[in-house]
């Protein structure tokens, strides 16, 4: 079994062994198992709350393979809407409700839900569309720094005040 230990920024130009093709839900899993069509094994023990994006990285811990992530499609609602305006409203209330959302400059993509269907239609006047597509949701406020790549990082250069 191969065990992909580093996240690296997307490189196009690279070599890899495979793709891992992940739902947005599996790019938020630190620890995971994942059987791959080809007979390869793969388990990803990446830091905690490591977020993958579509076109990162994989590095085994050998050093010797690389893998590239990307978004899987799969079930969601895509929204639009004849003004922008309404789209932005769009937004507004599925962000207060903290709905992984995907925005785009014409469209929102979120998880399947009857109950926002139901809003975005009824009440704020868009567009909903069912269907399978890659769902590549925004990385949000608090998790601006869960996506994490390998990097240097000394502690030499400053201190830590432990004092208080």
């Amino acid at each position: 079994m191969t065990v992909l230990t580093k996240c690296l920024a997307p490189n196009s130009l690279v070599s890899v062994v495979g793709t891992l093709l992940l739902t947005a839900d599996e790019r938020t899993r630190s620890r995971y198992r994942h059987d791959l069509s080809n007979d390869l094994t793969v388990y990803l023990q990446l830091p905690r709350g490591t977020v993958l994006r579509s076109g990162d990285l994989l590095r085994s811990d050998n050093g010797d393979e690389l893998f590239r992530i990307e978004a899987k499609p799969e079930p969601v609602l895509t929204v639009t809407a004849s003004t922008a305006l309404n789209l932005m409203l769009a937004v507004y209330h599925l962000a207060n409700r903290h709905v992984p959302l995907e925005v785009t400059e014409t469209y929102l993509r979120l998880a399947p839900d009857p109950v926002l269907k139901s809003l975005l239609i009824e009440q704020l006047q868009t567009q909903v569309t069912e269907e399978i597509a890659p769902f590549c949701p925004q990385a949000g406020a608090y998790q601006a720094h869960g996506h994490k790549h390998e990097h240097s990082h000394s502690h030499d250069s400053h201190r830590h005040d432990n004092s208080h």
